[in-house]
């Protein structure tokens, strides 16, 4: 048996866990003094409120070798597949690869850097588990997720440039413009970072339907098993609506809905909303 693992920015929800048997490995949320564990006793909407009170971007920490250790020790298998987000982002990736060598399972562990986040890990995460299922072996899965890495399409379009100003990822000027003009930027991930590809204007309804229209051609070349809306708290409406124009389109087989975890909801805040797939 082939047991897989994902760190918790993973983003995948309690259903999708508890359905494919998959153990997760919580990262550290800092708020402050304060440490709490990723999905297990801090919500995003903790995280928000204590940004906004403290003016702070909260702190994100790798989990340590040890937790990591005694997380493959709770798990019995023959062999393990073990998905972390993306090495430039943590060090996650290199503290699983330590946990393997202090175990002395090299043999038996496979640690894949995800070069993602969110559920564009999830999407890596759930075709593992399929082909675990399917009886293959660590290796197999290994060499098939790596084939399949850079096909993963990860992007989200955010509500407000004041969490990325708090975080410092654009400028004090940029967020009080940005805020005001209601310009709402698309990043997406490539090669393992997050970087700006676009910008949308006008009201959540419009910005975030404007954002998900544009990536009609790329739907169509989309892998059919599964496609994953992930937001990070928005109107309820809007994601049905999202939800509804992807089921139009006739082209995927299933349409998930997840919440995103500390990592995104940290740097990204409320009213974050983002589409991911895999490209055949």
């Amino acid at each position: 048996m082939v047991k897989i693992i994902a760190d918790s920015t993973c983003d995948l929800s309690k259903e999708l866990i508890e359905k494919y048997d998959i153990a997760i490995i919580p990262l550290y949320v800092r708020l402050g003094d304060e440490e709490y564990l990723d999905g297990v006793n801090i919500t995003p909407e903790k995280l928000y409120e204590w940004s906004d009170k403290t003016e702070q971007t909260p702190k994100t920490a790798a989990a340590s070798v040890t937790d990591i250790m005694d997380k493959i020790k709770e798990n019995e298998a023959d062999e393990y597949v073990i998905f972390t987000i993306s090495s430039s982002m943590s060090a996650n990736y290199s503290n699983c690869k330590l946990a393997a060598q202090e175990l002395d399972m090299e043999d038996k562990i496979k640690v894949i850097d995800s070069q993602n986040l969110s559920t564009g890990i999830g999407l890596q995460v759930i075709e593992a588990c399929e082909m675990s299922r399917a009886g293959k072996s660590a290796a197999e899965i290994e060499e098939y997720i790596l084939s399949l890495r850079s096909k993963v399409r990860a992007s989200f379009v955010i509500d407000t440039l004041t969490y990325l100003y708090r975080g410092g990822r654009c400028s004090g000027l940029a967020a009080l413009l940005g805020n005001a003009l209601k310009l709402h930027p698309r990043i997406a991930v490539k090669d393992g970072a997050m970087g700006p590809e676009k910008k949308y204007r006008g009201l959540p309804k419009k910005y975030i339907m404007d954002y998900v229209k544009d990536m009609d051609e790329a739907f169509k070349n989309a892998k059919k098993d599964r496609v994953f809306i992930t937001h990070s708290g928005c109107d309820k409406d809007i994601v049905e609506m999202v939800h509804s124009y992807l089921s139009d389109l006739g082209h995927f087989d299933e349409i998930l809905e997840t919440r995103a975890g500390g990592v995104v909801s940290s740097h990204c805040g409320p009213g974050t909303l983002g589409v991911l797939f895999i490209e055949k």
